[in-house]
C-alpha cells in the first residue's frame, strides 16, 4: 500500500478504520503496566489523527503529539478540542526532528510510525530508525522511557511480523539498544463483515478484506509488539 498517500490524503478513512481497533482497551493497560503516564510530560511521535494524544490527555500533565501530515493532525486537533482537553499541543515536524528542548518529558511514544523507515528508506533504514530513536533519547529527563509500537500481525491470533523487514526491524532494534519486548492484541471490532471489510481494505488491501467477507468476520485479530527502555 502507498502509506505515504494514505497519510497526506486518507485522513477521515485512516480514522474510521483505527477507531474500531483496540476494543478491548488493551492497549492502555499495558502501557500502564510499563510506567504510569499519570501527570507525565509526553511525547509522541507519529500522533497521526491523534488516538493516543486522546487516549493520554485525560492522564498526563502534558502531551506534545508530533506528525509530519499536517492532514492527519487536522483530524487530531478536531478530536483533542472536541474531548476539551487544554493540556496538549500539536507539531508538524519529522520523526528525527522535533522542535522540543532536550530533556523536557518523561515519557517519549511512538505507535505505528517508525517501522515505515524500512519500506521508505530500503538502504538506509538503521540510520533513519536510529536518528529517530536518538531524538527520543534526546528530549527524555534522565530516567526517562521511550516506547516503541509496532505491528506483529493484523488478521492474526499470535504475533507474527507480517513481513520479512519488519522482522529484521525488530530484532535490530531489541539487540542495538537491549530494549524489554512484550505484545498484545488489539483487535478491530466492527458492526458487519462488510463494514469491516470496507473500512480496511484501503489500508490492508483485498486479501485480507476478501477473506473478512469469506469468513464473515466482525472481529478482525491483531497483534502489537511493545518495546521500551528506561534510561
Amino acid at each position: 500500500m502507498d502509506f505515504k498517500t494514505i497519510y497526506s490524503s486518507k485522513a477521515e478513512a485512516y480514522e474510521a478504520m483505527v477507531a474500531q481497533e483496540d476494543y478491548q482497551g488493551n492497549l492502555l493497560k499495558a502501557l500502564a503496566e510499563i510506567r504510569p503516564f499519570s501527570q507525565q510530560h509526553v511525547v509522541e511521535f507519529g500522533t497521526g489523527t491523534g488516538r493516543f494524544a486522546c487516549m493520554l490527555a485525560p492522564l498526563v500533565a502534558y502531551i506534545h503529539a508530533c506528525d509530519g501530515s499536517a492532514h492527519m493532525l487536522s483530524v487530531a486537533e478536531r478530536k483533542l478540542k472536541a474531548g476539551g482537553w487544554q493540556n496538549w499541543q500539536l507539531h508538524q515536524a519529522d520523526n528525527a526532528h522535533l522542535p522540543l528542548p532536550d530533556h523536557s518529558a518523561e515519557i517519549a511514544i511512538e505507535g505505528w510510525s517508525f517501522a515505515h523507515a524500512v519500506g521508505w528508506y530500503p538502504d538506509s533504514w538503521q540510520h533513519e530508525v536510529g536518528q529517530m530513536i536518538a531524538e527520543m533519547q534526546r528530549i527524555l529527563k534522565p530516567g526517562g522511557t521511550f516506547i516503541l509500537l509496532e505491528t506483529l500481525g493484523t488478521g492474526f491470533e499470535t504475533p507474527r511480523p507480517p513481513a520479512p523487514h519488519l522482522a529484521e526491524l525488530y530484532d535490530w532494534w531489541t539487540e542495538t539498544y537491549q530494549l524489554n519486548h512484550t505484545w498484545i492484541r488489539t483487535d478491530y471490532q466492527f458492526s458487519s463483515p462488510e463494514e469491516a471489510a470496507h473500512l480496511t481494505r484501503f489500508f490492508f488491501g483485498d486479501e485480507l478484506a476478501d477473506r473478512i467477507l469469506a469468513e464473515k468476520l466482525t472481529i478482525l485479530p491483531e497483534c502489537t509488539g511493545i518495546w521500551w527502555q528506561t534510561a
